[in-house]
């Protein structure tokens, strides 16, 4: 095997890629670069790194950096903002007196809510349009971008964008112990919206105008639940890339990557799970773990000995390609931000180059996800990973919205995207119970599999599942995008549509139009419009 050479990969990327392999210089034969450092030098020994830069950002579905850290295993389909328009006059931060607990009428605590507007399209008479927050902070990019805004010049609408409880600024308690977050529930956040509905209705003068609600990935769970929960505040809902299920163990999204994967050959998942087994058997003596040390950029040394850790680095290395089929030829960043240009066709690219062993190749893929993202190791120690997650200060802004999601996931949905299907060529490193046991880890021994099996349950009980009774909610799927397995892909009924979009990713029709779009994207954005149009035509 020999040492990865990140300059020898010749993919097109965008523009911030090509600082990253430009901005150093390489040392010795193997390619690597040094000279640069986020947050501190990065010293050599042997030819290769072994002191990596300090902490560094972990998190992908909340700011957007590619997954470096376990705890998006936690299954996230989070839905980036469009890139923010040069020269555009984005809106100020707004606050709405909120309930702590809406639940018990005796609890008068308040906290301070964050959300966004823009009246610029607005006449009188016309609808409201309210984009959900998810799990993640609120960019007010999505509202001077995006189909919704579209649709919102052309129906004439009012705007606002509500931000979830405990993500982005929006901080109901003094911090995020367990106790705290008691008060993070799906419940309590549709309670959220119902309350800023109705309060908005009076202040704005809205009470007779109709409202539209529109979610992405959680946010469009929150959507559909909210349209049957509270059907007289919401006149119709826009649910894109909504899993409508919860489920503890999401061994179906790997599945789905493998079939995304097909799309350009099946050989890509031949030559994956070749570099799997070429991984396997360097995990049986300590000189293939200081080979996987060197290879696959870890930040400490591997020790095969801690399962937890072998577990970590597999999840992340599969990751890397999760989140590339995720959102494949998304215009959640158009123009060349960061990572777009990379997608199912470069992984198989990669992965199909016959000029090196199958597991080279993986590292180069590691290497590329690393280098677009401007980080110099990858962080696969577990200690890490649940140190991270147990902070509980609003302080460590980067950790707490991970540990937010995480505790969702540990007490409502599961959504573990575990390696325990055999029809994936990720291997089985990482099975379900190394999920449960980082809800353990993290919140405490009372969050067992147990506790998650009762609150999947429960989920599914309150709000149906598949079998959701709802009227005026449309629900758009990729085929390429994991979670369309977890979401509605075929009509309900006349008034709750399925719009299945072959071809594209997670929230594709969420995001601006492109010139480069397939002709059933722009269909799928035109259905939308459409049926909008239509339920506000309804009484």
């Amino acid at each position: 095997m020999r040492p990865v050479d990140t300059a020898s990969i010749a993919w097109p990327l965008d523009d911030d890629a090509a600082e990253v392999y430009t901005g150093g210089e390489a040392s010795g034969d193997s390619g690597e670069l040094t000279g640069w450092c986020e947050q501190g030098q990065l010293e050599k020994q042997d030819g290769h790194r072994s002191t990596p830069c300090s902490a560094w950002a972990k998190i992908i579905f909340v700011v957007g950096v590619t997954t470096v850290l376990g705890w998006r295993q936690g299954g996230s389909g989070f839905m980036y903002p469009p890139k923010r328009p040069e020269g555009v006059q984005l809106p100020p931060d707004q606050w709405y007196t909120q309930s702590l607990n809406h639940f018990n009428p005796s609890d008068t605590r308040t906290w301070q809510q964050r959300y966004f507007t823009n009246d610029s399209f607005y006449e009188p008479g016309g609808p409201v349009f309210l984009m959900i927050g998810g799990e993640g902070p609120a960019d007010p990019v999505w509202m001077v971008e995006g189909s919704w805004v579209t649709y919102a010049q052309s129906l004439k609408a009012y705007m606002l964008f509500l931000e979830h409880r405990y993500y982005g600024k929006s901080h109901p308690t003094e911090d995020v112990s367990v106790e705290n977050l008691a008060y993070l529930s799906t419940e309590q956040a549709l309670a959220d919206l119902a309350a800023f509905i109705v309060d908005m209705q009076e202040s704005l003068g809205f009470e007779d105008n109709k409202w539209i609600v529109f979610g992405g990935s959680y946010s469009g769970s929150l959507a559909a639940w909210f349209r049957m929960k509270y059907p007289h505040l919401a006149h119709g809902a826009v649910a894109t890339s909504a899993p409508i299920v919860a489920q503890v163990n999401f061994k179906e999204y790997l599945e789905v990557v493998r079939d995304s994967l097909a799309t350009v050959s099946e050989d890509c998942n031949t030559q994956i799970k070749e570099a799997h087994r070429e991984l396997d058997m360097l995990l049986l003596h300590q000189i293939g773990w200081r080979t996987i040390t060197t290879e696959f950029r870890l930040c400490t040394p591997l020790d095969a000995r801690i399962a937890d850790d072998v577990s970590n680095m597999f999840s992340l290395l599969a990751e890397n390609i999760e989140d590339v089929v995720q959102y494949n030829k998304d215009n959640r960043a158009f123009e060349g931000v960061k990572g777009t240009n990379i997608t199912i066709d470069t992984i198989c690219g990669i992965m199909m180059n016959e000029d090196e062993e199958p597991i080279d190749r993986y590292a180069d893929v590691n290497s590329m996800i690393l280098d677009v993202y401007g980080k110099p190791c990858l962080e696969h120690t577990y200690h890490a990973m649940i140190e991270e997650l147990q902070a509980t200060s609003w302080e460590n802004n980067e950790s707490v919205g991970g540990r937010a999601w995480m505790y969702q996931t540990c007490t409502e949905y599961g959504f573990y995207q575990s390696s325990d299907s055999e029809n994936q060529p990720f291997g089985d490193k990482f099975p379900i119970e190394f999920f449960i046991k980082q809800c353990e880890d993290i919140y405490g021994p009372k969050f067992n599999l147990s506790l998650l099996e009762a609150g999947v349950k429960r989920t599914n009980t309150i709000f149906g599942g598949r079998d959701l009774k709802v009227t005026r909610v449309v629900f758009p799927n990729g085929s390429i995008d994991p979670w369309h397995a977890l979401g509605i892909t075929s009509d309900i009924s006349n008034d709750a549509t399925a719009i299945y979009i072959n071809g594209t990713a997670h929230c594709a029709n969420e995001y601006p139009d492109s010139p480069d779009d397939p002709s059933q994207l722009t269909a799928a954005r035109e259905e939308v419009y459409q049926l909008i149009t239509q339920w506000l035509n309804e009484e």
